[in-house]
Order: C-alpha cells, then structure tokens, then sequence
C-alpha cells in the first residue's frame, strides 16, 4: 500500500479511479449515467446547481393523468382569484375581494391537509400555510372594512386614526 492509500484509508475515504483516469479521493457512490464513479461528499457545493422541491410538491395526481389533474390544487385557487377579481371588475367589490381572500385561505387549507399539492407547493409547509393564511384573512378583513358601509367596524382602529392624523 502506497502513502496515499494509507492517508486516504486513514481519513476514511476510498480512491477510485475513473475511465478517463482521474482520480477521486472522497466516498464513492453508484456511477453515473457515463458510467463514470460519482463524489459522494457531506460538504456544500461551492455552487449551487439545482434546488430541492418543496414538501409536498410532487404531483398532486397520477402520472398518467393529464397536466390539469395533476396541478388541480393551484387551478382551484388561481380560478377562485380570477373569479374575484372579475367580480371586482364588475363593480361587485367587496364579494370579489372577500372571494379573493376566501381563495388564499382555502390554499391554505389544500396546503395542510393534502399530502400533495403540486405547484402550491412554493416552500416549506409550514411556510406555506402561514403565508397563504395571513394574506387570505388581511385580504378579507380590509375588503368587511372597506368605504362605505363597512361590514366590520372595529372602534378603535376609527379612534386611532383620528388621534394619529390631528
């Protein structure tokens, strides 16, 4: 055995050597598709080359079904947000908003109950759920407090302005 195969067997990595003659020194894995032996190594790539998909984003049906089936979880929510935001445009404000809102929260819900949502699927869970949640319920709330006639007035936001504007 030479000196380097001892100091390699002696930090725990093996040396293998590839077709075209390189030589690597770290864990070795399964070759790949060139057939070519593949670093296996615990350490963070200088560059990142790709990014890990989200908990939950596989598809949310089968393979073999067609594109729509597959995302129906953002087709819901996206046609939900279209539908109010037609409404809006129809001069129906407040409903629209409120649906709006409504949509978000129901992303949310897809989001923690199902354990595929395809292309909700943006971050973390968690991340998701709070960031579709927060939205969805200020989203409907500000439309319940929107002029004139609000649906929802709460007194001390009203006196709060008042003393901050005088």
């Amino acid at each position: 055995m030479s000196e380097d195969e001892a100091e390699s067997d002696a930090a725990g990595g093996s040396e293998a050597e590839a077709e075209d003659g390189a030589t690597v020194r770290d864990a070795i894995s399964a070759p790949d598709a060139q057939g070519k032996p593949r670093r296996v190594t615990r350490r963070f790539p200088l560059f990142t080359r790709d990014t890990a998909r989200p908990e939950g984003g596989g598809r949310a049906a089968s393979g073999d079904a067609p594109a729509p089936a597959r995302q129906w979880p953002i087709l819901t929510v996206l046609s939900a947000v279209a539908l109010g935001l037609l409404l809006t445009a129809l001069d129906v404000f407040r409903v629209g908003t409120i649906l709006i809102g409504a949509a978000l929260l129901a992303g949310a819900v897809m989001r923690w109950m199902l354990p595929s949502v395809g292309m909700l699927a943006v971050r973390s869970r968690f991340t998701d759920m709070l960031t579709y949640s927060v939205l969805g319920v200020a989203i409907v709330v500000l439309a319940l407090m929107a002029q004139p006639n609000p649906w929802l007035v709460i007194p001390f936001l009203d006196d709060t302005l008042h003393f901050t504007v005088r």
